[in-house]
């Protein structure tokens, strides 16, 4: 693996445990709060740089593991943005409905899955080699 490739692997790592605490503190208060949103927001923020460093690395932008990637980032963005609107609306006092919680779930199980995913693809891609 290359410098840029590297980075952006550790970077990505970064995102898993940012969006690992947010989405651990959300599910136990049922509470969109600030952590809450500063966990998921940065998240966001190193999953997108993790990316640009990636794409950087391989010098493509569309293979499989891409796009498993990329539509996990875009899962993550939409249920940050959808946290910061029902936060903006209700406050930090009112309970997350059924839908955001469920929405909440499915995105950061399929990101999770897509960063074993890529780790596995990476793997087996260094061991054929």
């Amino acid at each position: 693996m290359n410098t840029a490739s590297i980075i952006g692997s550790g970077i990505v790592t970064v995102a898993l445990l940012l969006y690992s605490l947010g989405f651990i503190r959300e599910r136990r208060k049922k509470l969109v709060t600030s952590p809450v949103l500063l966990f998921f927001t940065a998240g966001v923020t190193f999953d997108i740089t993790a990316t640009i460093f990636m794409i950087i690395g391989s010098g493509k932008m569309l293979t499989l593991h891409g796009f498993i990637g990329y539509s996990a980032l875009l899962g993550m963005l939409a249920d940050t943005i959808f946290l910061w609107r029902h936060y903006l609306r209700e406050g930090g006092k009112i309970n997350v409905g059924r839908p955001l919680h469920l929405y909440s779930g499915i995105a950061y199980t399929w990101w999770v899955m897509a960063y074993i995913t890529g780790g596995l693809m990476v793997a087996i891609s260094k061991m054929s080699a």
